[in-house]
């Protein structure tokens, strides 16, 4: 008797992904309990649990200072919460750009996001403007704005015709990237008092985030990472290449462009309220491939379960290591992610 073999891996992914979630539900109710209030995990169980329909009518948290409650549902919930949608989002990215680039060490950033996003809260902050609209706060919205510009720029440098080259969008990606940190750069240069600001959201950092940069993002990005997905069979297929891929009639220019534009996108708004976190979106791809292969129809969804449950940790490293004292989380990452590069490059050197 035979067994069909994709029967047996669609059931390996089910468990992998459901084991994955299991993973990111304990992640978030353990590092939630971890900050300089001491707050046990029953009482964090608890207080969540009294904000839950069907159930918080038999949750009794009478007995847990009102000032706990606060800490819980204030400040860490929504900034583990908003960890987790930010390295869901940068490592799905990750996962959908190596694919279509065909480059191992490709990230969310490698067309000039995060050089535009830079750039526009960097104009932001020296302009001073304060302003909230429809819930988001001025750098957000400088930051996605000046994301998306960047990406617009690049995609149409790299135009050939009708023709979006690989090669061609990667050099101007580097281009723009470096032409924008430039200006960056001269702008801190000329006003000096406000470089601290600039450089701690280079960084990247959920400190001080909390519902309000989260509710405003949430659904756009599960929803843009949703629609990632559906191209998953799409972008197995160009790993044999793009003539390939038209042969099997696919509209490879076509594919990547509604890809680019995704991803930028949901790029875009990770950046916005977090700020520029690296290697994210290159470290966990990497690591989940190894685990569940190179099939994007599950490496993308576990890429962005796993990539949440390593950014709340990483995050949780910032703001505990020397507590009270925050570090950016960017500089954590970096430092997971910076001998992972090393790495990748070496065994890129063996193979040539």
């Amino acid at each position: 008797m035979k067994v069909d073999k994709s029967f047996i891996s669609r059931k390996r992914w089910n468990v992998v992904l459901i084991l994955l979630v299991l993973l990111l539900l304990l992640s978030i109710s353990f590092f939630a309990t971890m900050g300089s209030a001491d707050i046990t995990l029953n009482e964090t169980i608890k207080i969540v649990s009294s904000k839950l329909p069907f159930i918080n009518k038999y949750v009794d948290k009478s007995s847990i200072p009102d000032s706990h409650q606060f800490i819980i549902l204030k400040l860490r919930i929504p900034r583990v919460l908003l960890g987790v949608l930010v390295g869901a989002a940068l490592s799905c990215v990750g996962a959908a750009f190596q694919g279509m680039f065909k480059n191992p060490m490709a990230d969310p950033y490698i067309i000039g996001i995060s050089s535009g996003a830079a750039l526009g809260a960097s104009l932001i902050i020296i302009t001073g403007l304060n302003a909230t609209i429809f819930g988001i706060r001025s750098v957000s919205l400088g930051a996605f704005i000046g994301a998306i510009a960047s990406t617009f720029i690049v995609y149409v440098i790299s135009r050939v015709k009708k023709r979006v080259p690989i090669t061609v969008l990667l050099l101007s990606g580097i281009a723009v990237g470096q032409f924008f940190t430039a200006i960056m750069s001269f702008l801190m240069v000329l006003h000096s008092n406000d470089l601290t600001r600039i450089i701690f959201w280079t960084l990247g950092s959920f400190s001080g985030k909390g519902w309000n940069e989260l509710l405003p993002i949430i659904l756009p990005v599960f929803f843009s990472i949703v629609v990632l997905n559906f191209f998953a069979r799409d972008l197995n297929v160009m790993l044999t290449g793009e003539e390939s891929a038209q042969n099997m009639g696919i509209d490879v220019e076509k594919i990547k462009i509604l890809i680019l534009i995704i991803c930028a996108l949901i790029t875009a708004m990770a950046v916005s309220v977090s700020g520029i976190i690296g290697f994210v979106g290159l470290i966990v791809p990497h690591i989940v491939r190894l685990i569940v292969g190179p099939d994007h129809r599950i490496l993308i969804p576990a890429s962005a379960l796993f990539g949440g449950i390593f950014m709340i940790f990483a995050d949780t490293i910032a703001r505990t290591i020397i507590a009270p004292t925050e570090i950016p989380v960017g500089i954590i990452t970096s430092l997971f992610g910076g001998p992972f590069f090393i790495y990748l490059l070496r065994k890129k050197k063996r193979s040539v």
